[in-house]
């Protein structure tokens, strides 16, 4: 099966520095798969809450992640500062895909390209339409 190439900076929306730290890497000298996704949580995130999107607290807009992935491209680890390219794949009723690159310092090629699919849950846990603001906010990265 013929592999993807990487994807590059001008394939995301919107960016977040992310720098790594010791403790990140394994005992390869790389970074550890599973901070690769902690990584995309947080870029995810905080970009969230910059967009005004409440994440904690009792106005929280709740998502629940029920899909992610990763493709790895190049080798990322420490002392490296990483970019955290975001964009939007897939807006539905009250889901949404979010897809996440990141770029090991000056790089131009993704080093991993990974996603989550979240759905929004209302206060009963069960899936509810998007917020007519959150859908708006999520098509500024629609890709």
């Amino acid at each position: 099966m013929p592999r993807t190439p990487p994807g590059t900076r001008a394939d995301y929306r919107a960016f977040r520095t992310l720098p790594t730290r010791w403790q990140d890497n394994d005992e390869y000298g790389h970074l550890n798969n599973a901070t690769y996704y902690a990584l995309f949580d947080t870029a995810v995130s905080l970009w969230q809450i910059e967009q005004g999107i409440e994440i904690r607290g009792p106005n929280a807009t709740k998502f629940l992640v029920v899909e992610s992935g990763c493709r790895y491209h190049a080798e990322l680890g420490f002392p490296d500062i990483l970019t955290a390219g975001i964009r939007i794949a897939h807006i539905g009723t009250s889901s949404f895909r979010c897809e996440i690159a990141l770029f090991g310092n000056d790089s131009g090629t993704a080093g991993a390209e990974g996603f989550f699919s979240q759905v929004h849950v209302g206060v009963d846990g069960r899936p509810a339409p998007l917020p007519e603001a959150v859908t708006e906010i999520l098509n500024s990265l629609k890709t």
